[in-house]
């Protein structure tokens, strides 16, 4: 029996630092479990260099990202969501679009580093702050037993998890 495979989307405003660094690491971090797709309500168009960095600094490949609408994932052909995250706080407060898979939602906030107006050195060490967060959070629920949990269980947990 091949075990199943969890398609998850980090949605932000921009789709250019905080929903990329979570995308980034969960496909690194979950070893084929998990395929992480991210998206913007209003992409900028382009990925944050800074976001690209961390992620290297991580040991995280770099290639293929890029910045793109949610709306992509609500289309025909779009891979069906298990779970959807917001990562900035105006993203989780607009209407998302329907997505194929009916996924389970979390918010899991944190501040933008891309917004952040200091030295090159205190950007990096806001985008590697953001880093660290997510990849706790994603370690959290890497480690849940989804496969023995029920959907109210894990809703929950998830949700939990946005907290810490």
């Amino acid at each position: 029996m091949t075990a199943k495979v969890y398609h998850v989307l980090f949605v932000c405003t921009h789709n250019s630092a905080r929903s990329i660094l979570a995308e980034g690491l969960l496909n690194s971090l979950g070893r084929g479990r998990f395929v992480a797709h991210s998206a913007g309500s209003h992409p900028e168009g382009r990925v944050h260099p800074m976001a690209l960095k961390t992620l290297e600094r991580l040991h995280v490949p770099t290639d293929g990202f890029r910045s793109k609408d949610w709306a992509e994932f609500a289309q025909p052909g779009a891979p069906a969501l298990d779970f959807a995250f917001t990562v900035c706080d105006k993203a989780a407060g607009e209407v998302c679009p329907v997505w194929p898979g009916q996924p389970m939602t979390a918010h899991w906030g944190v501040a933008d580093p891309a917004a952040f107006d200091g030295s090159a050195e205190e950007q990096a060490q806001r985008f590697w702050d953001t880093a660290v967060i997510l990849k706790r959070r994603l370690e959290l629920m890497l480690a849940l037993p989804l496969a023995s949990l029920d959907r109210i269980a894990i809703q929950r947990e998830i949700k939990d998890i946005g907290t810490r």
